[in-house]
């Protein structure tokens, strides 16, 4: 599967009163595996940007007057994205702002130029409720580094965001996924690496806070819950 990260910088925060994209970076992943071939372009919004968003990003006016505008970089952006899935952290920002783009230029809504749309702060609010979600917290939760992110960047902020991506949606397979696979492998020749698994035993506080739990649900049931008539029946 070929997926895009994307991430936009923008002069402000409504596009509806005229603020404009400054930079466009995307990374592609193709089977979960970045492949090193990026888009990434510094826009002209032939405008300033609002003071709070130029303390968010630091791109100046000056920096960016000589720039491309997003008519000019409008097709290869179109060509990079077709056929892909894009993961984008707080999507209906960065969309409202290339829907935006799009409509200027006339053309269909930026939806309809891709397979589909994942927001990674959707996702992250289901798996973290009531915490924070931003990219920088995501990154301290999963141990990604991001100290060199002093302003925010739009392919520095596409290649985190695809770091956080894999780590949310690894699951399981991270026992293997990261393995490198023996050509000389063991007597099944399969040459499959095989993970090496620790299980940690819990603690006694832990166990107890486990059967009070259990009691509770028993409470609530008003009999034995279906966790301990799971783990009491006979194995076949």
């Amino acid at each position: 599967m070929r997926q895009i990260i994307l991430d936009t910088e923008t002069t402000g925060l409504n596009p509806a009163s005229g603020d404009r994209i400054i930079e466009i970076g995307c990374v592609e992943m193709v089977n979960r595996r970045l492949t090193g071939n990026n888009f990434h372009f510094y826009l002209n919004p032939e405008r300033d940007s609002d003071p709070g968003a130029l303390a968010v990003h630091g791109l100046t006016t000056e920096f960016l007057s000589d720039k491309p505008k997003f008519a000019e970089i409008a097709d290869s952006l179109c060509e990079y994205l077709q056929d892909a899935e894009v993961i984008i952290h707080n999507a209906p920002f960065d969309v409202g702002f290339l829907d935006a783009e799009f409509g200027r230029l006339g053309r269909p809504r930026f939806a309809t130029h891709v397979l589909g749309i994942i927001d990674t702060l959707v996702q992250a609010k289901g798996l973290f409720p009531g915490k924070r979600n931003s990219l920088d917290a995501l990154c301290e939760r999963y141990g990604i580094s991001n100290a060199h992110r002093t302003l925010h960047g739009a392919l520095l902020d596409s290649e985190l965001l695809a770091e956080v991506y894999l780590a949310m949606t690894r699951g399981q397979e991270s026992l293997t996924m990261d393995l490198q696979v023996d050509a000389s492998a063991g007597a099944t020749g399969t040459g499959v690496a095989m993970a090496e698994i620790l299980v940690l035993a819990p603690t006694d506080e832990e166990l107890s806070a486990h059967e009070a739990l259990l009691q509770g649900l028993d409470k609530e049931a008003k009999g034995a819950c279906l966790w301990r008539q799971l783990s009491e029946a006979p194995n076949d």
